[in-house]
């Protein structure tokens, strides 16, 4: 069974809810205040198990423009989202906003659904047809499906699982050949168990009585217990929403936006190099040391951004950056982000983390840009090369895996590549690696201290 994380955007009160609980019958509006308001106001969670034998892990997350940071806490992993615009109302401001978000995320797959369409007349509706595929013109959801539902007649849900099924097929299998990481989206107590987090497991395959680090802080704990919508399981895999039962840990010692990964994997930082392009809409150029707000996995950084090849990113543009925040987080290479502006809190762009343990850079430093091109552009085996390169000494495969985000098989061929090439080196034969460049660069400082 492939498990397939699909989630929702579009504006407040367009429906997302009452057509996730059409799909699954499920109400994903689990709060109180959310059942008095009437609005989704945090991220719920469904399922929806597919005639393939497939399984949508789905995300509902709220439109409201107050919670667009819960929002982004629920949509860094979707595999297929679901676009929905209320017929009666049409392109809202959140409409917009969300499909900036999915793009800068990276979202491949969508499905555009027309919801309330009990409420409108066709040539209405039609027009509101025509301005969503003008929105989304040159954009993933160009191609899109479009789906017309309504939670009152029931029109178009079968429609809408049979897309989903259809798509979900296509949707590349999350990696397990890498150790397990769970960005936390949501911690509580249960009586009897103690602190339950949960979240979608990103990568690897995680297991009752797993060894498991918590990050930023690094505390160690075990795994008691693993649930899914089937109940109790054994093991989890990439790309499904787990509840794991944390031994020994107090709810308040973890929160949204830790990450629990295997031991030694993963570490954290405050410095993350960047590939960074901001939305066309902007009426202002990006500045140097402009004061923003980082959502990267499930949580918000606050912290500075460094701009090292532009004097400034203009609207549409693009450029290298160093994030500097002032708290710590934990991230890989090939994390997808976005970044709004500390006050006002407006969406200005994203990207993609190019290093996530750099050291401070200067501006405009040529062996910098070269560099993070580099991790930017080239092959798997430039990124390797470029990663042993930039190491203080020698790396193990295991260093390599954590810093190119990579598993081990793979590395492994692109070392024998490498070897033969008598571009890298085995200082220790199966365990410490160099690249050539750098021995002959550490040689020279020995001897030259030798002479002095």
């Amino acid at each position: 069974m492939k498990h397939i994380v699909v989630g929702t955007a579009g504006h407040v009160d367009h429906g997302k809810t009452a057509l996730i609980k059409a799909l699954t019958g499920i109400d994903t509006d689990r709060l109180k205040e959310e059942k008095e308001r009437g609005m989704s106001i945090d991220i719920g969670f469904a399922y929806l198990n597919l005639p393939s034998g497939n399984c949508a892990e789905i995300i509902d997350v709220p439109g409201h423009e107050h919670f667009i940071k819960n929002m982004l806490a629920g949509v860094g992993a979707l595999d297929l989202v679901l676009f929905i615009v209320a017929a009666n109302e049409g392109v809202m401001p959140q409409t917009r906003e969300h499909l900036d978000i999915l793009r800068l995320l990276g979202v491949k797959k969508g499905i555009i659904v027309i919801t309330k369409t009990d409420l409108v007349e066709k040539d209405w509706l039609d027009l509101v047809t025509d301005s969503i595929k003008e929105l989304v013109n040159n954009t993933f959801l160009k191609d899109a499906p479009v789906i017309y539902f309504s939670s009152v007649t029931g029109e178009g849900i079968e429609n809408l699982k049979l897309s989903i099924d259809e798509i979900t097929q296509k949707v590349q299998t999350k990696v397990t050949s890498l150790p397990f990481r769970l960005p936390v989206d949501r911690v509580f107590k249960m009586e009897g168990f103690g602190t339950i987090v949960t979240g979608t497991l990103v990568n690897g395959i995680l297991k009752i009585d797993d060894e498991v680090e918590i990050l930023p802080k690094g505390s160690k704990t075990r795994v008691r217990q693993i649930q899914s919508h089937k109940g109790k399981i054994s093991q989890a895999l990439a790309g499904q929403r787990v509840g794991v039962n944390l031994a020994g840990i107090k709810t308040e010692e973890i929160v949204r936006g830790d990450v629990l990964s295997k031991p030694g994997y993963l570490s954290s930082t405050s410095l993350i190099d960047a590939h960074l392009t901001l939305l066309e809409t902007l009426e202002q150029p990006l500045q140097n040391r402009a004061r923003i707000r980082l959502y990267l996995g499930t949580g918000e950084f606050l912290g500075r951004i460094i701009l090292l090849d532009k004097e400034v990113i203009k609207p549409g543009e693009d450029g290298l950056v160093q994030f500097r925040l002032e708290q710590l987080t934990t991230g890989i290479k090939g994390d997808r982000f976005i970044v709004r502006l500390y006050s006002p809190m407006l969406t200005i762009g994203g990207g993609e983390i190019l290093n996530a343990h750099p050291k401070k850079h200067k501006r405009f430093k040529k062996e910098v840009i070269q560099e993070l091109t580099a991790y930017e552009k080239g092959t798997t085996e430039d990124l390797i090369e470029q990663t042993l390169l930039s190491a203080g000494g020698g790396l193990s495969v295991a260093d390599l895996s954590k810093l190119v985000n990579l598993g081990k098989s793979e590395i492994e061929k692109v070392l024998q590549v490498l070897i033969q090439k008598n571009t890298i080196l085995w200082l220790q034969p199966g365990q410490l690696l160099i690249h050539k460049e750098k021995f002959a660069e550490l040689k020279k400082k020995i001897l030259d201290t030798l002479k002095e």
